[in-house]
């Protein structure tokens, strides 16, 4: 499978912001040999026209998606409702298979219908495809050939939750989770919404109920027989990469905060990319999306109220890592025996 030791990979859809993330990944990755990057709106120009940090690392133009050859390893980083047009013809191209968009996430092509309001295109392949949480399924993930990467909103909330509502320390209804995105989530293409003008200083709340991601949080409860109401609020605020994400839970009985912490240390223990953050002094005493950008590190806080039951938890990530890319990244060395910080110990910059 392997040429001269390095893993051959090719990317659908390279010239979006979670494509060019993913090859400032991959190119600096010591196992990985970056083969082909499709773009058919900028076949035959250099993949540093769309993404310039990469200027001196790579001499790769970008093709056509019918011209990808066999490769080791194909990622698919596509619009949502692009992959699973040609998802049969992708898989006979490589032998391992990791998809970034929507199109896979969901297990039950009528639940694929009733949040994204469209007929899934390839329903018999749903079920080849393994979720893609790291901190969760790392086994699953290594005997996995098809892999369907996370939302941002939703991993960074499944991280938060889990170790929670797993050990049914909160009870699972209501679970309302505030999301506040970055203006990236939106992807490369232009709209009205990210016009300049219009985009500039907003706080907007543009998704207030009924977003798509709380099908990917609950279907994760489901499968581990803990059905949950999960309701998201999403706002955009003005920053470029990164989510926050504030949840109120309830919990089921009094505890304590050193319960909550041995709850998350527990779970997350030898989880080389989760990192409990809960300080008493200095700026950054929860998580905040700043000090993330570029890292493939999710961040989560806590806090229990004292007059009431409910318990706070605070999650950041930067969306184009954890979110998508980077874990892709993530699970691509899980499925190929390589170890899973490779390539991704990034740590960050301060200030930014």
């Amino acid at each position: 499978m392997l040429n001269q030791g390095r893993l051959r990979v090719s990317v659908v859809g390279g010239s979006g912001y979670a494509g060019g993330e993913l090859l400032r990944i991959l190119l600096g990755h010591p196992r990985v040999q970056v083969q082909q990057v499709t773009s058919n709106r900028q076949a035959g120009q250099p993949v540093t026209l769309s993404h310039p940090n990469l200027r001196g690392l790579t001499s790769l133009t970008f093709v056509r998606a019918e011209e990808i050859g066999d490769c080791d390893l194909l990622f698919l980083a596509l619009p949502n409702g692009e992959s699973m047009q040609s998802m049969e013809m992708w898989m006979t191209r490589a032998e391992r298979v990791i998809d970034l968009g929507a199109d896979f996430r969901l297990r039950s092509a009528e639940e694929w219908t009733a949040w994204y309001g469209t007929e899934h295109a390839a329903p018999h392949l749903l079920p080849h495809f393994t979720y893609g949480v790291p901190e969760i399924s790392a086994d699953q993930i290594r005997n996995a050939r098809h892999v369907a990467g996370p939302g941002c909103e939703a991993i960074v909330s499944i991280l938060c939750l889990y170790p929670l509502v797993r050990r049914g320390i909160l009870k699972p209804d209501p679970i309302i989770i505030d999301a506040k995105m970055g203006s990236s989530q939106a992807g490369h293409a232009p709209t009205d919404a990210s016009h300049h003008p219009e985009r500039a200083g907003a706080v907007r709340s543009y998704k207030p109920t009924g977003h798509r991601h709380a099908a990917e949080i609950q279907q994760v409860f489901r499968n581990v027989g803990l059905p949950s109401s999960v309701c998201i609020s999403a706002t955009a605020v003005e920053m470029v990469r990164g989510v926050l994400v504030t949840i109120h839970g309830f919990a089921h009985q009094d505890l304590t905060e050193q319960e909550l912490w041995r709850a998350f240390r527990s779970e997350y223990s030898g989880k080389p990319f989760v990192r409990i953050v809960k300080q008493t002094q200095g700026l950054y005493r929860y998580p905040e999306p700043k000090i993330l950008q570029g890292t493939n590190y999710c961040e989560i806080g806590f806090e229990k109220e004292r007059r009431s039951d409910r318990v706070v938890i605070i999650g950041a990530i930067d969306n184009l890592v954890k979110g998508t890319s980077g874990n892709g990244v993530q699970c691509m060395n899980l499925m190929c025996g390589f170890p899973e910080t490779m390539g991704l110990e990034f740590p960050g910059l301060h200030p930014v």
